[in-house]
């Protein structure tokens, strides 16, 4: 069977490189994408190689639409000179940072970054990827627990993955025909760097965020990494447009 081939956005730490190091142990090569730190992103395209899989680093800020066409060409010219393929199998529309702000707050500037971030760029950037995306592929974006619950500061976050979940449906009607299918993760409270790390680092707020969950902590990267390689398994091929939240059962 030719070797899968996955496209990571943000790849290079936080859940996109836990997601991008679980599809590798399951023999997925990886294609995954940093904004600014390419050390990082190396060591990562590194530790898959130790695996026997095959793995690139590619600089892409997902919140410049200008700078897409010149990403998708250079993604072609990986394919085929590492994989010798045209096309790859699984888009993971991970990349994305934290914004942390009051509605009434909230300036203009940090709403826009978050759309561009957020909404306008795995719009486009999915739209332009297109082409090599094989038919019978796999579509996976990633929104946030904080659509379902409300936590005050994160209303424009919030709301751009409320749009990428809107979105994900009208992918997977108008990509069925060609084998398609368009799914998005929605993780709760992480234990990573994002938004600075809040969530791992402050101990009052990882402690009530425990309490309100269900299975009595919150996420770890591998709750997250491990979901999206089931996700994106042979074995759930036939769910389509889908949220699926996993968060240990989050303000229930």
């Amino acid at each position: 069977m030719t070797e899968r081939i996955a496209l990571v956005t943000g790849g290079s730490r936080g859940l996109g490189k836990n997601a991008a190091l679980k599809l590798a142990a399951m023999g997925t090569g990886i294609v995954l994408t940093y904004n600014s730190n390419q050390k990082d992103a190396l060591a990562v395209v590194r530790e898959i190689e130790e695996k026997g899989v095959k793995a690139v680093a590619l600089q892409l800020n997902v919140g410049d639409v200008s700078s897409f066409e010149r990403f998708a060409k250079e993604v072609q010219s990986q394919l085929k000179h590492v994989w010798q393929r045209d096309t790859f199998d699984y888009l993971l529309n991970n990349a994305g940072t934290g914004l942390y702000a009051p509605y009434a707050d909230t300036t203009e500037a940090q709403f826009d970054d978050a759309l561009n971030i957020h909404f306008k760029g795995p719009f486009f950037l999915t739209q332009r990827l297109l082409p090599l995306i094989k038919n019978g592929g796999r579509i996976l974006n990633v929104s946030s627990g904080l659509t379902r619950f409300a936590q005050p500061g994160s209303s424009a976050y919030a709301a751009m993955k409320g749009a990428m979940e809107v979105l994900t449906r009208y992918q997977a009607k108008e990509l069925g025909a060609r084998g398609i299918s368009v799914n998005i993760i929605a993780p709760g409270a992480i234990e990573t760097d994002f938004g600075g790390g809040r969530v791992r680092d402050n101990g009052e707020l990882n402690k009530m965020l425990a309490s309100q969950t269900a299975l009595g902590r919150v996420g770890l990267p591998d709750d997250i990494g491990d979901a999206i390689a089931a996700l994106l398994s042979d074995k759930l091929g036939w769910m389509n447009a889908q949220r699926i939240e996993v968060s240990g059962g989050m303000f229930l």
